[in-house]
């Protein structure tokens, strides 16, 4: 009795450490300590196509839909459709921090179209009517 006791003793810290273990070493967790800590992070399942992928940046949370296309010579992601989950915490970004999370998704995604949802749609096309008319 004595020793199936100790089993099952020794078993349930074996659960519990590997429970501890999945927990520590989770992506999810590394994108949420990403978020409250304003970092850049990345999470996205890049095999699996039908699963959006979540970008934190300077304390704002966005989401990302992917669509598959065909290419010239493969199937690839040729859309990104991305908004932010809460439009009240863009207060403070700018034309450029949009810019650094599409070329980061365009290292991942070479061939993809992104597309920003409203209100950073609307915005980053004011922006650029404003550039194009400096630049002429």
């Amino acid at each position: 009795m004595v020793i199936l006791f100790r089993l099952l003793l020794l078993i349930a810290i074996l659960v519990l450490a590997y429970s501890a273990f999945k927990y520590l070493f989770h992506p999810r967790r590394k994108l949420e300590a990403a978020h409250e800590k304003k970092q850049f992070f990345f999470l996205d399942e890049e095999k699996n196509v039908r699963k959006n992928f979540l970008v934190t940046y300077k304390g704002v949370m966005f989401e990302g839909e992917k669509y598959l296309g065909t290419t010239d010579k493969s199937f690839e992601i040729v859309a990104i459709y991305l908004w932010a989950k809460q439009t009240e915490r863009l207060k403070g970004l700018s034309n450029e921090d949009f810019t650094f999370i599409e070329e980061d998704i365009k290292l991942r995604y070479p061939n993809a179209k992104i597309n920003w949802k409203s209100p950073i749609k609307e915005f980053l096309q004011a922006q650029r009517k404003q550039k194009n008319k400096t630049d002429k």
